[in-house]
Order: C-alpha cells, then structure tokens, then sequence
C-alpha cells in the first residue's frame, strides 16, 4: 500500500476533515464510498479498487460548490487535496500498489 513518498504532499486534509469533509452528509450523499471511510479509521483501498477510487475522486470534483457550502471549507482547499489523492492513487497504480490513507 502506498501511504506517503517522499517529497510528495499526500496530505488528504487536517484531521477534523475526516467528519466534517470526507465523512460528511455532501459527500455520503453524492455515493461516495471510499473517502467517507476516513471518518473514524483509516481508508485503505486495494489496487483493483484503484480505478473506482479515480472516478469517486472525479464525481466529488464535479460536486465541490456543493461540498463547499454544506461543510464550509472553500472549494480551492478540498480540491487541492483530492490533487494529492489523485497523484497518489495514480502513483500507486504505476507500481500495482494499493492506496492507505490514515
């Protein structure tokens, strides 16, 4: 599983952002499935998963003035992390790695 790389910011957001992002209504109601796993434990996701976790990442994207305005966190700020999950998972995939995020 790839957690972090050197170098590279992988930060998913600050640790209150596991309720009030990931673990929100917003994002629970759009389908979410794999980030809203953060809010409470850690989001481990296999590598044939990977592909899924591209298209939630992509669906929250396409949502982020919504997610915004239900959680107060400005839409710049959420997607710059779904950036750094993104990379990440791309990353992981490159190498047939799976994604953790703790």
């Amino acid at each position: 599983m790839v957690a972090c790389t050197r170098g590279v910011n992988d930060s998913a957001g600050f640790e209150s952002w596991r309720q009030k992002v990931w673990g929100s209504q917003a994002v629970r109601s759009l389908g979410a499935r794999f980030l809203p796993l953060l809010d409470g434990e850690w989001m481990e996701v296999a590598p044939e998963d990977l592909p899924l976790l591209l298209d939630e990442i992509l669906l929250l994207r396409a949502h982020l003035e919504m997610i915004s305005a239900a959680v107060g966190v400005r839409p710049r700020e959420i997607g710059d992390r779904l950036d750094n999950i993104e990379a990440a998972t791309r990353r992981a995939r490159r190498i047939g790695a799976g994604v953790l995020i703790r």
